[in-house]
Parts: structure tokens; sequence; C-alpha cells
């Protein structure tokens, strides 16, 4: 991520030395959007970090890595779609749940909702998007996350034909 920024903090400061005034007007134009969206933003993580605290790592691998596969498939795609974080932490996490015994199918499951289906990020969409797109965009993910989760406990003989 700091290779990121510093490659960032370079392009502006060529930016600057090409053409001065548009550089200003560019980075005026991005405060002033990062702005509007500075208050969905907050609430978005704040949100997020509720959530977390409420679905702690231990009760995760409680109910994902023990019973019917099935079963768990689902609660992890409910846990997935209701929480938010990005692959950085969702995959390490993912592989602490594997360590425990939680299936592929499962971990399939959790983190691919996770990254498509955003029912903390819901208000953000249906702001930047309106609300039926929103409903049909996640609802897609949310299907998308069940096939790939089928085709994954498939790939592993998770689950048989």
């Amino acid at each position: 991520m700091l290779i990121l920024y510093l490659v960032t903090v370079i392009l502006v400061i060529i930016s600057f030395i090409i053409n001065k005034q548009k550089t200003i007007k560019a980075l005026k134009i991005a405060i002033k959007k990062f702005s509007k969206i500075m208050p969905a933003f907050l609430t978005m993580l704040i949100l997020i970090s509720i959530v977390l605290y409420v679905f702690p790592q231990e009760l995760i691998i409680k109910y994902l890595g023990i019973g019917n596969k099935y079963i768990s498939t689902l609660i992890a795609s409910l846990i997935g779609s209701i929480t938010l974080m990005p692959g950085f932490i969702a995959f390490p996490l993912a592989g602490i749940l594997h360590q425990q015994g939680v299936p592929y199918m499962v971990l399939s499951a959790f983190t691919t909702t996770l990254m498509l289906v955003g029912i903390i990020t819901f208000p953000i969409e249906r702001e930047f998007l309106g609300i039926k797109i929103t409903i049909i965009r996640n609802l897609t993910c949310f299907a998308i996350a069940i096939i790939v989760a089928i085709v994954t406990g498939f790939v592993f003989g998770e689950i048989g034909i």
C-alpha cells in the first residue's frame, strides 16, 4: 500500500510540474468529491466495525467449521453478505479458518460474498446507483457466490455429483 501512495505522490508532483493550474484544479475537484462522500464512507466504516465486533472470529469458526456443509455455506454467505472487509484481511482470515477445519466450499461462499455482496454498503450504493440496480446487483452477486461455492466444493472433492 505504501508503494501505491508513493507512486501517487510522484505522479501528482509530475503533473504539477507539467501543468500547475490543471493539477490544482483536479485536486480541488477531488477534495470536493471526497468531502461529499465522506459522511457515507464514515457511516459505512462505523457499521463495519460494529458488525466485526458482533461476529468475532471464534464465533465464525464455531458455526462454519462443523456440521452440514450446505448449512455452513448458507450461514457463511449470509455472514459474508452482512460484513465487509478488504481482501488483504479476508484472505488471511480464510487461511486461519481453513486451519481450524472450515471446508473450502464454506470459505469460498464467505470470501466471495465478503467481496461482492454489500448489505452494509447498501445505503451508499442506493445513493449512487438507485435502489433497483443496487438490489439487482446484490442478488446477482449472492447467486454468483453460491455457484462459486458449489463449484469449489466439487473441485476440492467436498461434495459429490
